[in-house]
């Protein structure tokens, strides 16, 4: 259609999500318009959607569903594509066009694709020749990385992979192919000159001897490698090894077996003559999983976080090869296992690192259980250097949280934790469960008390909504259950219904943290009065669901230094994430060794600190002292009651320690009223401080060490100090494949700022996807 023009809705930085039916929306990112009509270049919009997003065009792909498909995603990479997108759309005014990362092709290989697509699975590996077959089994390191592998519909490479290690599928030898991968080199790159010697002499002839079966493979790779020739096997077991030139005709051959009563392998016979151009690297190079690993694992140890395009950029930079994004993924996840061990190793060493917790750290509780079937349940673990500097030093205040992880296995990572007298994060306590219930909070709970056995009244801060409501009171009689202000937010945002505005309802959020800090009822009603006038629904909730005793100061029992939620142990939760990933005995060690490393840290902060209190107090105390040079102190009949007058009229008990604007009481900290008083006394505001904040008490805090626990090597599946031998099993559900979703909280996206249109001046779109704009067009 002559002269026909669209708007292009380009959208980024959103994520796909797979609906009903199969159809797929696209859902968060930024967008932008740009008008198209048949006369522009591909070049000219690309350049156009690269200055508008600020972004580097080569690595995105563009893509965009038939008119009525959503299934079906079109790539757009030249002229035609271009203009094809136009003529599909010629009954529309509009046409979504999503930049997606080029890495993230493989996410979405389950789509269906058009003829200009680069998305599907077959193409992005292409299939191995049948005639390449061998006849003897291989190790699963030695699978090929070029198998064409048909998923069905919202079925992933690594559920693929997954299954096939569930199910411990044995392959039919007569069934498995090549495991050389083709990797064309139409352009003759050539390996570099170091990488070309180094290679080219690791097989030398005949009597040459190998380690072992692998060895041998392994050395055969980068020979075929460095001479840029394909091979395949004609035999390949445990104990014998033949192989030919891949080339038909070319007598190159080579046979190595077992020398008799040893493990070592043996070349017995070659023809080292090559009369096919496989020298000159028109074969292509070959490659398997296994060998990558090999290549990236030093680099990996170094650079955990490699990732698989990197990899990719490094194998073709420095030997001329080029992978798929899958390829480098797999090599990387057998590169790790092969430095951190398998996750099923993990768990069968989790009783003996139990054990050698406890005997290298005494006083410490480590302890674990499974289930009927011998699978993992739950662990916890917590340092008597942790417990010992809680009740010797610590405010008895405790935060309760938990973090999904990211293992191959699902699970969750609760944690207890206080906070010091700099008001720092301390950790008390971890478990991993299998799962975030009920029984498992209330054994970690319990767990807990038969360490923390004391007759002290402590505040719990914690989400009401894990069911800790029932769980605290019952484990811990004598506590207080604060509950976290962020989470009763997005509870009550949640559910807040009608047609609330984004302004209104941070406005209601504002309220709602001001009563909660309201250290007097008279305040606290107040705030909640504004909240009346906002939203009567929203005051009703909080008056009769939300309990404010639980998280109100004005009406609050317990003492909880005005921490008025659960996340003060982000911290912990922030450097623990990153071991979550890693075999369940590993993960525990890396988070002992980050609070080793923290106690010590602080041990020496507290022993280098000067003067009666810990720095952040010291702070907020002086600026109390230059309040309260603003006040007037007027004495009464009684010699402990005073008068303080200032921007507003209170009473200081100074026999009591108590103040009518209640911040003396909430923090610890006199306030500034009561420094006047103090002051005007001729005493010293240091001696009415609460001793949790002075450095004596800072220092006991991290008086304590914990201690590494060496784990040896071939102790895995030793007796168990109980007699018996204890094996314990992954659970039996694994993580979802895939990056988790990132999901604000309600209350995150209330306080987040609101798009507002510059042309129509409505909220939650830019002028860009204005619709009013979009309909004049």
């Amino acid at each position: 259609m002559s002269g026909k023009r669209v708007i292009a809705i380009c959208m980024s930085g959103g994520e796909f999500q797979t609906e009903k039916g199969g159809s797929l929306s696209y859902k968060g990112g930024d967008a932008h318009a740009i008008d198209v009509d048949e006369q522009m270049k591909f070049i000219d919009f690309i350049s156009e959607i690269g200055e508008m997003f600020n972004c580097d065009v080569r690595t995105v792909s563009l893509k965009y569903f038939l008119p009525d498909n959503k299934k079906t995603l079109i790539s757009i990479s030249n002229d035609k594509d271009l203009k094809r997108m136009i003529k599909f759309h010629e009954n529309s005014n509009t046409a979504d066009v999503y930049l997606l990362p080029e890495e993230a092709t493989p996410d979405i290989s389950n789509m269906p694709a058009s003829r200009s697509s680069r998305t599907t699975l077959s193409e992005a590996i292409p299939p191995v020749p049948m005639d390449d077959m061998i006849d003897d089994t291989m190790g699963p390191e030695d699978l090929p990385i070029s198998i064409s592998v048909s998923a069905p519909p919202a079925v992933t490479m690594e559920q693929v992979m997954n299954r096939a290690e569930d199910a411990q599928i044995v392959i039919n030898p007569s069934e498995l192919m090549s495991s050389i991968v083709e990797v064309p080199n139409p352009t003759g790159d050539i390996l570099t000159k170091a990488r070309t010697q180094q290679w080219q002499n690791t097989i030398t002839g005949v009597g040459q001897r190998f380690k072992n079966v692998g060895e041998f493979r392994e050395a055969l790779r980068k020979y075929a490698i460095a001479n840029q020739f394909g091979f395949r096997y004609k035999k390949n077991d445990s104990h014998r090894v033949t192989v030919k030139c891949k080339a038909e005709g070319c007598p190159w051959r080579i046979h190595a077996s077992r020398l008799s009563t040893t493990q070592l392998i043996c070349i017995k016979k070659m023809n080292p003559t090559h009369t096919c151009e496989g020298a000159g690297g028109i074969n292509g190079l070959q490659t398997s999983r296994s060998w990558v690993a090999s290549i990236i694992k030093e680099k990996l140890k170094v650079f955990p976080n490699y990732k698989p395009k990197d990899i990719v950029s490094d194998i073709k930079e420095e030997y001329g090869i080029q992978l798929n994004y899958f390829q480098a993924w797999r090599g990387k996840e057998i590169a790790r296992e092969q430095l951190q061990g398998s996750y099923k190793d993990g768990y069968k060493l989790l009783p003996l690192f139990c054990e050698k917790i406890m005997e290298t750290n005494p006083g410490s509780l480590a302890t674990f259980t499974t289930k009927e079937d011998s699978s993992f349940h739950r662990v916890f673990v917590s340092f008597h250097a942790s417990v010992h500097g809680f009740l010797e030093a610590c405010r008895p205040l405790v935060f309760l949280d938990s973090m999904p992880l990211k293992s191959k296995y699902q699970g969750t990572l609760l944690a207890a934790t206080s906070v010091d007298g700099d008001d720092e994060v301390f950790p008390l306590a971890f478990a991993v469960v299998d799962a975030e219930t009920d029984d498992n909070w209330e054994w970690f709970l319990l767990q807990l008390r038969s360490l923390l056995s004391t007759h002290c009244y402590i505040t719990f801060v914690a989400d009401r909504q894990k069911n800790l409501q029932e769980s605290i009171p019952k484990v811990f009689e004598k506590s207080f259950h604060a509950y976290c202000l962020r989470y009763l937010t997005d509870e009550l945002i949640r559910d807040l219904k009608g047609p609330f505005s984004h302004e209104i309802k941070r406005l209601i959020v504002d309220d709602f943290y001001s009563a909660a800090y309201a250290p007097r009822a008279d305040s606290f009603e107040r705030h909640v009065e504004n909240i009346k006038g906002l939203s009567p629904e929203a005051y009703d909730w909080i008056v009769q669901k939300s309990q404010p005793d639980h998280w109100a100061n004005a009406y609050f029992r317990g003492a909880r230094y005005n921490h008025m939620t659960s996340h003060s142990g982000e911290p912990f939760f922030s450097w623990a994430s990153d071991a979550n990933d890693l075999p369940i005995t590993q993960m525990v060690d890396v988070i002992r060794g980050k609070i080793m490393g923290l106690i010590h840290v602080r041990r020496i902060s507290a022993t280098e600190a000067n003067g009666n209190l810990t720095p952040s107090m010291e702070v907020k105390l002086e600026k109390e002292s230059v309040r309260a040079q603003t006040v007037h102190v007027a004495p009464s009949a009684d010699n402990n009651l005073f008068q303080v007058r200032g921007e507003t009229y209170e009473l200081v008990n100074m026999a009591e320690c108590d103040c009518s604007c209640k911040g003396w009481q909430l923090t610890g900290l006199p306030c500034h009223h009561a420094v006047a008083v103090i002051n005007y006394y001729g005493r010293n505001p240091y001696d009415y401080c609460s001793k949790y904040f002075t450095v004596a008490y800072y220092r006991s805090t991290y008086s304590q060490s914990i201690n590494p626990v060496p784990l040896l090597e071939g102790e895995m599946c030793r007796e168990s100090s109980g007699g018996s031998a204890v094996t314990v099993t992954p659970p039996p559900t694994r993580r979802p494949p895939g990056r988790p979703p990132k999901k604000k909280t309600p209350a995150e996206e209330v306080m987040k700022r609101q798009l507002q249109c510059s042309r129509c001046k409505g909220l939650g779109h830019n002028k860009s996807t204005c619709k009013d704009y979009l309909l004049e067009c």
